[in-house]
């Protein structure tokens, strides 16, 4: 699970039933926010800049799957 949230609060207000939602982690870095697509059942779309606050362990652990499978990885 992702640590997730808004960077502008109204974007929570684009989320209509139905949408179907893509983030893009392969930016994931200390820092940096990430972006996310809605995709409406209508045809368009929005995408929103979202903030986490993850440093870069943490996000190795996300990408291995937890902290323990990183470190038997590196075992």
């Amino acid at each position: 699970m992702l640590p997730l949230t808004f960077s502008n609060t109204s974007d929570y207000d684009l989320f209509k039933e139905g949408d179907m939602i893509s983030i893009d982690i392969t930016s994931l870095m200390p820092g940096k926010q990430i972006t996310m697509n809605i995709a409406h059942s209508d045809g368009s779309s929005h995408t929103i800049s979202l903030n986490h606050s993850m440093n870069e362990q943490q996000i190795g652990w996300f990408f291995a799957g937890s902290a323990l499978n990183l470190i038997a990885a590196k075992s």
